[in-house]
């Protein structure tokens, strides 16, 4: 995975949010030193989960921490880029996961994770 750190939202949210037991991260695009990285949609997801990845090492936790993801894709032709990418990231560990499509992300971004994560 690529090296990230918590970067500015492109947004009025709150990247990630710790309630109870829970660290709730929102969306993560692609971007590295903010702009989308090139490769297409492994490439965008790999990265993606690493600034998730940083997100959640920020509050002490890591991706063995995540029992829920959605992934947001605008094309879904791209599911089978997509979980080559996912299985890449969170090895054996398999949280629960929807996938959908949508019509675009922000930035133009092709695909987009989000994730609740237990530290409880």
């Amino acid at each position: 995975m690529s090296d990230a750190s918590p970067s500015r939202p492109v947004g009025p949210y709150t990247p990630i949010v710790r309630s109870g037991g829970w660290l709730i991260v929102s969306g993560q695009l692609g971007l590295r030193d903010g702009a989308l990285v090139d490769g297409g949609v492994e490439a965008q997801l790999t990265q993606a989960i690493a600034n998730l990845a940083a997100l959640l090492a920020s509050e002490g936790a890591d991706l063995g921490s995540v029992v829920k993801t959605t992934v947001f894709l605008t094309d879904i032709d791209d599911y089978p880029a997509m979980n080559a990418a996912y299985v890449a990231a969170f090895g054996e560990h398999r949280p629960a996961r929807s996938a959908v499509a949508v019509a675009g992300l922000p930035l133009g971004g092709l695909v987009e994770i989000e994730a609740w994560a237990s530290i409880g």
